[in-house]
């Protein structure tokens, strides 16, 4: 898996993505943005074959433009832009990351463009903010070895032996922790129960998928991208879209305020645009748009964003007394 969602190791994925340059380098990432009208830096934890994809239509559009990508996951992309404001200057101008619970706590401290791009309306409303909007949606959902039976979340923990991502790396796993914590159907219980019964934690959706194929783990929760990309690759290994529904993470894109590139506009306007969702969807992953074609998929729950917002570190220290103790 060569994605920053599901990669299995930080190494490796460090090796993929460090950058991706159409046009002329540019100048370092430790500036304020690309400093540079005709130029964009990005930081995202978006799969790469997405991002090369998306990147070549805006290239197209855009012969002369410049664009530089840092790709990393989740946890790795959130202490660059930490260390960055520590320093003082924030070094991209566009970030697209995997959930929204990444991505709030920088228009909460006012480091996002408030700006209504031109294909605003075609994102549904709980899908964006006033700074931030949804690019694609990242389904979690179940995967088990072959012959194992199981219908839906409430029988994973009967399984035992239960792999699933962690939630401070992979930034699915993070919307799934916020949906099972905040649901009162699951709760914390739900982690609970897991873990007492053998659940082990790995890194990311992309390791659960390998140590089901690998019989180590007789089930986990893992995105449909994953799964769906395991089978198609011969793994003993079957896909179950919960009954009461996958977990529908959306993606968002933003646009730092102090960015100085004309560019950061438009490359927004062109992931939100029906080509780009179309080249996203071709990449294996749900378009935010309903009117581009998508052939996957089942019923979905939702995670009660407005509540999950400001409760990351409660969320993940309540996770953290279960996992890591």
């Amino acid at each position: 898996m060569s994605s920053a969602e599901t990669s299995t190791s930080p190494a490796r994925g460090r090796i993929a993505w460090v950058l991706l340059c159409v046009g002329a380098v540019l100048a370092s990432c430790g500036d304020a943005g690309s400093g540079d009208s005709d130029a964009l830096v990005m930081y995202t934890t978006v799969t790469q074959e997405t991002v090369d994809a998306v990147v070549a239509a805006f290239q197209e559009a855009n012969p002369d433009g410049e664009i530089e990508v840092f790709r990393a996951p989740t946890g790795e992309v959130t202490a660059r832009i930490a260390a960055e404001l520590r320093n003082g200057e924030l070094g991209a101008d566009i970030l697209w990351l995997t959930d929204p619970l990444s991505i709030q706590q920088y228009e909460a401290d006012g480091l996002l463009r408030q700006w209504t791009p031109e294909e605003a309306e075609s994102v549904p409303a709980e899908y964006r903010t006033e700074t931030f909007f949804g690019t694609r949606i990242l389904n979690m959902v179940i995967i088990a070895g072959e012959g194992e039976q199981v219908s839906d979340w409430s029988g994973l923990p009967d399984l035992g032996s239960v792999a699933i991502p962690d939630p401070s790396f992979a930034g699915s796993a993070f919307g799934a922790l916020a949906y099972f914590a905040l649901d009162p159907a699951y709760g914390l219980d739900f982690y609970r129960d897991l873990r007492s019964n053998g659940a082990v934690q790995v890194n990311s959706p992309g390791d659960v998928v390998s140590g089901v194929a690998e019989g180590i783990y007789r089930a986990g929760m893992t995105l449909d991208f994953s799964a769906r990309a395991a089978i198609a690759d011969g793994s003993p290994v079957q896909l179950i879209w919960p009954e009461s529904g996958g977990i529908a993470i959306y993606s968002p894109i933003a646009i730092v305020d102090s960015s100085g590139s004309a560019l950061a506009e438009d490359f927004v306007n062109l992931v939100l645009s029906a080509e780009g969702q179309s080249a996203i969807a071709a990449t294996g992953w749900q378009p935010i748009r309903s009117d581009v074609s998508w052939e996957h998929g089942g019923p979905q729950v939702t995670v009660n964003w407005s509540r999950a917002f400001d409760r990351q570190e409660e969320l993940l220290d309540d996770y953290r007394s279960l996992f890591e103790s």
